[in-house]
């Protein structure tokens, strides 16, 4: 149990949707909540230990972990060990290339997100060379994800804690179509096996228009979105990783 929870706030006390449930939570646990500034995490004014609980944006956590000496765990939005869940192509590339690309041949449309946890556009679909002037100034060289673009017919948020799933949140697409359970629990015992699953953490799937389950992306425990699921069983998710992380396993999800 932690001893403390920090939670930020976004001025005025007020706070996101996550930080509510976490509030709640612990307030129903004993467990005492301060909310923070990001500004007051960034210079260092919170007292932090290995007993203290900490819950806000990416840029927060990471400079707590920074104080506390933890490396930050790497993004693995496409686990190696799920690639055959993904049923598309997904490839690593540069931003300009990517731009080039299209400036040379007119390619066809493709997904593009940052491949760091620092997202300084959002992931989005370019179909043309022109549509690279709405992201501005924004580094080429950078680390880019690529797939093939698909035709999502629903989406759905998958809350994993070691082996037990907690949750299932349809978040985009139709409500009426349900993800195939036999190839999610394969896929998350695959994961699982791989030793590049973290202890706690989200994993988006999707329903393809021929009917297949199919990988979108992983996402880390320590800062993850809040859908349909409850306060106790996201507040045990996000607590179990950042367990893990000040017990020196952040690492494992490489």
């Amino acid at each position: 149990m932690f001893t403390k929870a920090f939670l930020q706030e976004l001025g005025n006390g007020k706070l996101r949707i996550e930080e509510q449930l976490l509030r709640a939570e612990c307030e129903r646990r004993g467990v005492p909540v301060a909310l923070y500034l990001a500004k007051h995490m960034q210079r260092r004014r919170l007292p932090l230990t290995g007993e203290t609980f900490v819950a806000g944006d990416i840029d927060a956590l990471h400079a707590a972990m920074q104080q506390l000496k933890i490396v930050p765990p790497p993004p693995n939005d496409y686990p190696e060990s799920l690639s055959p869940f993904l049923h598309r192509r997904v490839w690593k590339s540069t931003l300009g290339a990517i731009e080039q690309r299209f400036m040379d041949d007119g390619s066809e449309p493709v997904f593009v997100k940052p491949a760091q946890r620092r997202k300084n556009f959002r992931g989005r679909v370019f179909a043309s060379s022109d549509e690279f002037r709405e992201i501005g100034s924004v580094s080429r060289r950078q680390e880019v994800w690529c797939s093939e673009v698909v035709q999502w017919r629903a989406e759905f948020r998958v809350y994993v804690i070691g082996p037990d799933v907690v949750s299932i949140d349809h978040y985009c697409g139709n409500r009426d179509l349900r993800l195939d359970r036999a190839t999610l629990d394969n896929a998350l015992e695959i994961f699982r096996s791989s030793g590049q699953a973290p202890s706690a953490y989200g994993i988006d799937f999707g329903v393809l228009p021929g009917g297949q389950t199919a990988l979108i992306e992983a996402n880390d425990g320590f800062a993850l979105g809040a859908y349909d699921i409850d306060g106790s069983a996201y507040t045990d998710l996000v607590m179990t990783r950042w367990r893990e992380l000040v017990s020196g396993g952040g690492g494992s999800n490489q």
